[in-house]
Formats: structure tokens, C-alpha cells, sequence
């Protein structure tokens, strides 16, 4: 098998389920799990209808590329979200199974392996960024995103002698687990760096459709292109996805647009990578990119959850404001994560996930060297981790249980003061 296999770390819920093997948590009290962002409101039904009534259609093999139906209500959707002078169907956006198979997919098909292959990514961060870098040959860069940046990667921490040796920067706005959203000026800046460095933005913007303040939604890269005049959206590539939006995550539908010049090779190795998405999935994918009412409700949903859950927590937990997506990324009183944990879950049954498990250790030289338990040759003590002593909550399930969970989680933090 391939070698690079060894060098993945144990997925975090697999290090949760670790975590908590052998506790017993109480008979009387139902599970609230806060930790798969998974979301639980009720999926979209006109794409489901959609789905159904083309389901013959799974007779047939779909080409990569896509229906153009669907390639232009991605590029519909794409420019009236973000403000764009246009995206040509055909050259300039791919539909996809998902985020995570996408990102995965592209850096296997962009790293080159001839040269210095370092991908810079946040920290903590979602670990298919980590996962897809370590498995095509290349060599994590850590951004550590603390409560001093913004909870946002510390970009201008990085030499430039370093950024010379970046093909990739991952940007994930807004981010999982923080929350935090990125500023269209700093957008445009990692513009200006990618084309210094000569380096790829890839922005997994998921999130992007969950925000709290109906009036101010989150910039996106491809926004931040068309502020600058850069319609070819060069050195850029955004990932969406319709699982947050609209509550589809097992539809696995979503879609990459940008810089035409990158989505052409990346299109010439789907077509080996056999990864089309089905055509009853196509179709119901353009019913839930046509529409916004519903993803308007399901922003309402998650807004009453904030607000009750922050209310409920505020007094006794300290969290950045959320801004987006579906996280609260709260400290946890004495600042041991894993023990919050676990002991949470043994007597309040609520599951939540430690931050430490999204995060890696990193050297206290700025640029979030990797220690030495990734092989790196740095010993673990060197650094730490930017997600230890916090948790992150993941507000999917439907109110009452969302905000029965904040209650039992207050009333453990109280019996400890």
C-alpha cells in the first residue's frame, strides 16, 4: 500500500469515540451529540421531488463535466450571491460530489511533487485539507488562528522565503471551527501574495450561506476578484456545497469555479477519477440552486438556536461573537479540553468535540512548523496547539434539543464554580 497512508492522523472522531470508551453516562438523561456538523433541519423538499421524478435517469452514465443546466444555475447563482460580472458555464465552473471529495480530488491533481510542495492551511482546521496534502506528497503549513488574529490564519507571519515554497493556500471562510469570517480586503490581499508567490487560493466557502446578519453575508474569493477588476479569477478556485444550504449533505452536491486554467486539468483528472455525479442528482441539485426562500428559513432556524444557546452559555463559557456557520467555538473552564469532554458526556450525556483533535501542534516560530508527531522532526513540547481549551459546539439538531444541551452544559460548568 501507499506509505503515505502512515503519515494520517486518526480522524477526530475517532479519537472521541477513544476518548470516551468505557464511560457510562446517565440512563435518564437522552444524548444530545454536538459534534458532526452534520445538519439535522429538514432537507429541502423540492429538490427531493426533483429527485424523484428524474429517477429513471440513474439508467444513465453522467459525463463529468456536468448537465449545462446545472453549470449555469451554479454560474446564476454564483454571480447574483457574490456580485460578479459573470462565470462562463463552460470553462469556469465543475459540479462536484461535495466539498470534502473535491478538495481532496484537487490537490492530488495540483501538487507538484518536482519542487517544494508546502500547503498552507488553518489551524485548527478541517482535516481533509491535512489528509488530501500528506496523501499527494506534499508538506502541511499551519496557519494558527487564535483569538489575537481574528480567529483567522496569522498570514503576515509567514516569511516570504517560506511563501516561496507554497503552491496551495486553503482558506475556509466562513471557518470550521471558529466561525470567523474573512474580510474582502483580506481577500484581495492574499490575491496580491498569490500572484507574488506564485501560489493557488482554494477558499471552501460551505458555510458561506450560513450568517447571522441577513444584511451583511459573508465576501467570497470570487468576490474579491471582481473588486479588483480580475474577472478571470486567476490563481483562485472557490468550493461550495448544497449540504449546509440546503440541508442535503447526503445528496454530495456541490460545485468548484474560478480560474478556467486550473478547472480544465483539474476536469481532465475527474475524468480518470470516475467521480460524475449522478443525473437525478443534477437535477434535483438545480431545483436548490434556484431557490432561496428555503435557505432564508434555514438561516432564521439557526439564528433562534445562536441567540438561545449564546444566552444560555455567555455567563459562563467565553466565545468569539459567531459570524457564520453553524460552530460556537467556546474556551472551556481550566483549559483541558479532553477532560471537558469526557466528563461532560459522563454526566450530562452531551457530546461535544475537543478543539485539540482539529488543531496540530506548531513551533513558536510564526510559521506553525509542524512538531514532531507528524514526522517533522520537532519534538511535540515545541509548540501547541491552537484548538486546545476549547470545544466546538455544533449547533445542527432542531431548537429543543440544541438549547436542552446549552442548559445541561451551564449546569455542569456551575457545580464547578
Amino acid at each position: 500500500m501507499n506509505p503515505d497512508l502512515d503519515a494520517l492522523k486518526p480522524y477526530p472522531f475517532e479519537k472521541l469515540a477513544a476518548l470516551k470508551a468505557g464511560v457510562t453516562p446517565p440512563e435518564g438523561l437522552a444524548h444530545v451529540p454536538l459534534t458532526i456538523g452534520e445538519p439535522q433541519h429538514a432537507p429541502f423538499p423540492a429538490a427531493l421531488t426533483t429527485l424523484v421524478e428524474h429517477q429513471a435517469e440513474f439508467a444513465r452514465y453522467p459525463a463529468t463535466a456536468g448537465l449545462p443546466e446545472l453549470r449555469e444555475a451554479i454560474g446564476g447563482w454564483a454571480t447574483r450571491r457574490f456580485g460578479l460580472a459573470g462565470l462562463d458555464p463552460e470553462r469556469q465552473v465543475l459540479p462536484v460530489n461535495g466539498t470534502r471529495e473535491a478538495i481532496f480530488a484537487f490537490v492530488q491533481a495540483a501538487l507538484d511533487r518536482t519542487r517544494p510542495a508546502r500547503v498552507a492551511m488553518p489551524n485548527p482546521f478541517y482535516q481533509i485539507y491535512e489528509g488530501a496534502t500528506l496523501l499527494a506528497g506534499g508538506e502541511p503549513l499551519y496557519l494558527d488562528c487564535t483569538a489575537e488574529s481574528g480567529f483567522r490564519p496569522d498570514v503576515d507571519a509567514v516569511p516570504a522565503e517560506t511563501w516561496r515554497e507554497v503552491q496551495i493556500l486553503f482558506l475556509c471562510s466562513p471557518g470550521n471551527p471558529t466561525g470567523a469570517v474573512t474580510p474582502l480586503a483580506e481577500f484581495q490581499k492574499l490575491i496580491r501574495l498569490a500572484d507574488e508567490h506564485d501560489f493557488i487560493i482554494a477558499s471552501d466557502e460551505c458555510y458561506s450561506e450560513l450568517y447571522l446578519d441577513e444584511a451583511a453575508p459573508p465576501p467570497g474569493l470570487l468576490e474579491a476578484c471582481a473588486a479588483l477588476g480580475r474577472h478571470d479569477y486567476r490563481r483562485c478556485l472557490v468550493f461550495h456545497s448544497l449540504s449546509k444550504r440546503s440541508n442535503l449533505p447526503g445528496l454530495r452536491s456541490g460545485f468548484v469555479a474560478g480560474d478556467a486554467e486550473l478547472i480544465a486539468p483539474f476536469k481532465r483528472y475527474r475524468t480518470y477519477h470516475g467521480c460524475a455525479m449522478a443525473l437525478p442528482v443534477q437535477r434535483a441539485s438545480i431545483t436548490a440552486w434556484n431557490d432561496e426562500a428555503h435557505v432564508r428559513a434555514n438561516r432564521d432556524a439557526y439564528r433562534e438556536k445562536f441567540a438561545a444557546v449564546s444566552e444560555i452559555l455567555a455567563p459562563v463559557m467565553d466565545f468569539p461573537a459567531p459570524e457564520a456557520s453553524f460552530y460556537l467555538w467556546p474556551a472551556v473552564p481550566g483549559g483541558d479540553d479532553e477532560a471537558f469532554t469526557r466528563e461532560l458526556f459522563a454526566e450530562e450525556h452531551v457530546s461535544v468535540l475537543p478543539g485539540s483533535y482539529m488543531g496540530r501542534p506548531a513551533a513558536d516560530d510564526g510559521m506553525s512548523r509542524p512538531a514532531a508527531d507528524d514526522g517533522m522532526g520537532r519534538p511535540a513540547a515545541a509548540g501547541t496547539n491552537p484548538g486546545s481549551g476549547r470545544v466546538r459546539l455544533a449547533l445542527v439538531a432542531e431548537v429543543a434539543p440544541t438549547v436542552e444541551a446549552a442548559r445541561r452544559i451551564r449546569r455542569f460548568i456551575e457545580r464547578r464554580l
